[in-house]
């Protein structure tokens, strides 16, 4: 059934048949030519590293005129990440559209099975395809290469709404993107990933929003204190702390850690943890290997 934990995600794309070997500079060319090919494109903006990148591209392509930079807010969307999508627009001269989604009136959504990034793109999309796209243009996200390995309910939803993913079709992945948004100076280039923050949210613990400004919240306690690369993942009366290898030692030491503890618990906590393996990509989604 779409949208559950056995939902194929088959992935359908030119991406695998890129050369290799093709240099970061060379697939950019291919994504500039794959811009000439289609009349406009509605971006699918989060403000991240790919989508940053994208609309970097299709502005430099195709001119203002022929963009459209669409953000999806909601509950799940932190205000650290609005406004760091309003400094790239900024930048790039290019005005965002603020789309407000409901994924948390879902009630597939708050359930959390596994299957939420199904639920919360399907709802984005939807709202996309009604904001009066002209004919001919392509709503576009930023998708890459090294997205599509294992779980991943997010691109079964854009394939099933028939949004295109230019930065896998011409077989770039995180590294390149990265490489080249360097070259272009944009302050995406080494952010670290940002998913939302329902991802904090171990699969079967319904997503509310009430939890989201909790988690939203603690997290700003852990980036006050300097930390960058971490997520506080929310397991009802637990804060468990994942943080880079070499922030696990600042944590640990009594004055942050009174102070973090102290202000976590002002949010309801009862237990604060200091997850010892460390910061992991998914980690929070699901007990298995699948990454949501």
């Amino acid at each position: 059934m779409p949208g559950r934990i056995g939902y194929s995600c088959p992935v359908e794309s030119p991406a695998s048949t890129v050369e290799p070997l093709l240099s970061p500079e060379a697939r950019e060319q291919r994504l500039v030519a794959w811009l000439g090919d289609v009349p406009g494109v509605l971006v699918a903006f989060s403000g991240g590293v790919d989508s940053s990148y994208l609309l970097a591209v299709a502005a430099d392509r195709l001119g203002t005129s022929r963009i459209r930079a669409v953000m999806g807010v909601s509950a799940s969307v932190p205000e650290v990440q609005r406004a760091q999508a309003r400094a790239v627009a900024d930048q790039l001269g290019v005005r965002i559209e603020i789309a407000e989604t409901a994924e948390t009136e879902n009630p597939d959504y708050i359930a959390n099975r596994g299957d939420r990034c199904f639920h919360c793109k399907d709802t984005l999309y939807a709202v996309l395809a009604g904001m009066g796209v002209p004919t001919g243009w392509v709503i576009v996200d930023g998708t890459n290469r090294d997205d599509v390995d294992g779980h991943r309910p997010g691109h079964a939803a854009a394939q099933k709404a028939g949004v295109r993913s230019p930065l896998l079709e011409v077989g770039l992945r995180k590294d390149d993107i990265r490489t080249l948004s360097r070259r272009r100076g944009l302050p995406t280039a080494d952010l670290p990933s940002s998913p939302c923050l329902a991802s904090r949210f171990p699969a079967g613990v319904p997503v509310t929003v009430s939890g989201l400004g909790r988690v939203e919240r603690a997290e700003a306690v852990l980036r006050d204190l300097g930390f960058v690369d971490f997520r506080v993942r929310d397991h009802g009366d637990i804060a468990r702390l994942e943080l880079g290898a070499a922030d696990i030692a600042r944590a640990a030491a009594p004055d942050v850690r009174a102070r973090i503890a102290d202000a976590l618990r002002a949010l309801g906590y009862r237990w604060v943890a200091l997850d010892l393996d460390g910061y992991r990509q998914g980690s929070g989604s699901l007990p298995s290997a699948l990454d949501v």
